[in-house]
């Protein structure tokens, strides 16, 4: 009877989830063991990162369906940009922007705004430029100008979550600061770009559509902004006025995380950039959120973020790894090997070109607005940020699905020359660049030893970029940090090291108005934990 009625209930569809879609999540979840475990065998190898370790498992794996399906599919799910930008990247950059160490994003924002909105803006045009010019010389198929634009949106998106696992925060913690927040505002402005693109009618170009084009992205940063703060605030004030501690943390955990999810999800849904908006609202509460609910909430909600973000950046490279082995696009381009050769190259070179066009020029600028000679960027430094930024991950490869494929499949030779010359990139800039990033901050930036004495005035002295941007999962206490800070003892260190800075301001102001309304640390009883929790023995 049970038998018959599981048979009659598998013949119409009811009995569970599909088979394939169970054996592809059970490999994936195989794999993902796999990469965590040689990434941790591999932690202290100077060569390798978990992102090349889950490419390289990607790539034999993809290799091995590839021979057991007789060279039909190299991969067991369709790669959608909708899975990445909806479920993968949310969490990675929320995480980003809720480990952040305040005080040092902010105090090298506007050097951050530079590379990541000006300078994405100049890489573009770059690319744009150069691959019109270029690509008409080659017979690759007919692209369309918005084609253009759109190789120089996607291939101006760097890859922060590759450079975070390359630079140590601690060994430099200037180049961390500004490769990481160059990554988040980048990927922001890539995004905003392309859905610009995609928008506007760019048949008839006019300086009045520059101007709206202009326009419409400093109004997506702003709006994005803003709502990202909103949601943080609103999550604040119902977790400080309900106080959902009292009776059970698991109620304040998923608050947290259901809102954190929420922002973005509203930024999409008003088609903004849900990067920067769920970024800032990771940021709000961290400063105010996490301080309101109670301890075993803070551990809890900590490591969960981390998690979530770690377990997607090993999805996404992993995937990544398998999906460059697709043979439907590779057999479109294979009758011209020449032709695909020679794109990725051009594509590779101007993306070289396109980031030293602005890392170099923007530093120069930024030097000139710094007074002390500790906090310009010097040249050494330039190249490591160049260097390391030039990685490309799979925000270019969902941008470059996005664009050229129709319904997931890449049937014309233009496209699938522009998809099959994106993952290549992808993956000689993410291999390459991430075998040798490591050895180049060695040479470029050497550990520094000193004796006591002089390493007690270099800390004093170099205090703003001794202080690594990322915590290391910790929210240690702000006035801990600015009791340790030496005030001015002499004119010429006033100059240098103000005391009333937009810092000392800014604090003055949230704690005066901000923090007894939406709580934060010093403003909310504290509560160990959940009265109801038990102890199992």
């Amino acid at each position: 009877m049970g038998f018959a009625l599981d048979s009659g209930l598998m013949r119409m569809g009811l009995a569970g989830p599909d088979v394939a879609s169970v054996e592809s999540i059970t490999l994936f979840g195989v794999l993902l063991s796999a990469c965590i475990v040689l990434g941790h065998l591999l932690e202290k190898s100077r060569w390798m990162t978990e992102s090349i370790t889950a490419l390289v498992i990607g790539l034999c794996c993809g290799i091995v369906i590839l021979l057991t399906t007789d060279r039909k599919s190299s991969h067991v799910l369709v790669f959608s940009e909708e899975l990445f930008f909806i479920y993968l990247l949310p969490p990675i950059i929320f995480n980003a922007g809720f480990q952040v160490k305040k005080k040092q994003f902010f105090r090298n924002f506007m050097t951050i705004i530079l590379f990541g909105a000006i300078g994405s803006l100049i890489s573009f045009s770059v690319i744009s430029l150069g691959s019109i010019q270029l690509f008409k010389k080659l017979d690759i198929g007919f692209l369309e100008i918005g084609d253009y634009l759109a190789l120089g949106a996607i291939f101006s998106a760097t890859d922060s979550v590759c450079t975070l696992q390359v630079l140590n925060q601690e060994e430099t913690p200037l180049l961390y600061s500004l490769v990481f927040g160059e990554g988040v505002v980048n990927d922001a402005t890539s995004v905003v770009l392309f859905n610009a693109i995609q928008r506007f009618d760019l048949s008839n170009i006019t300086s009045t559509d520059a101007l709206r084009f202009l326009g419409s992205f400093l109004y997506l940063f702003f709006t994005s902004t803003v709502l990202g703060v909103a949601v943080g605030l609103l999550s604040a004030y119902i977790i400080k006025k309900l106080y959902f501690g009292r009776h059970s943390t698991d109620r304040e955990v998923a608050l947290m995380m259901l809102m954190a999810y929420l922002s973005y999800m509203m930024a999409e849904l008003f088609y903004l950039s849900g990067i920067l908006t769920v970024f800032f609202c990771g940021i709000v509460m961290s400063h105010y959120t996490w301080h309101n609910v109670t301890e075993s909430s803070r551990v809890t909600t900590r490591h969960a973020f981390a998690t979530l973000s770690f377990v997607s950046e090993i999805f996404i490279f992993l995937y990544v790894g398998m999906d460059a082995l697709d043979m439907e696009k590779w057999k479109v381009v294979s009758k011209s090997p020449g032709t695909s050769v020679g794109v990725s190259a051009i594509l590779l070179a101007l993306v070289l070109i396109g980031r030293a066009a602005f890392v170099f020029p923007l530093s120069f600028i930024s030097n000139l607005t710094k007074k002390s000679q500790n906090d310009k960027i010097a040249f050494k430094q330039q190249v490591t940020i160049w260097w390391a930024g030039l990685m490309r991950g799979a925000v270019s490869v969902a941008l470059a699905y996005n664009q050229f494929t129709r319904s997931g499949h890449t049937q014309q030779l233009a496209n699938a020359m522009m998809i099959t010359s994106t993952i290549t990139v992808v993956l000689f800039t993410t291999v390459v660049g991430g075998l040798l990033t490591k050895p180049l901050v060695r040479l470029l930036q050497p550990i520094q030893t000193h004796s006591g004495s002089e390493m007690c005035s270099e800390l004093t002295a170099h205090k703003s970029l001794n202080l690594p941007l990322l915590r290391n999962g910790g929210h240690e206490s702000e006035a801990d940090m600015g009791a340790n800070i030496h005030r001015p003892t002499s004119l010429r260190m006033l100059l240098s090291t103000p005391t009333h800075t937009v810092h000392f301001y800014w604090r003055k102001f949230d704690n005066a108005f901000m923090r007894p309304v939406f709580g934060g640390r010093g403003f909310v009883p504290h509560v160990p934990g959940s009265p109801t929790e038990t102890v199992v023995q």
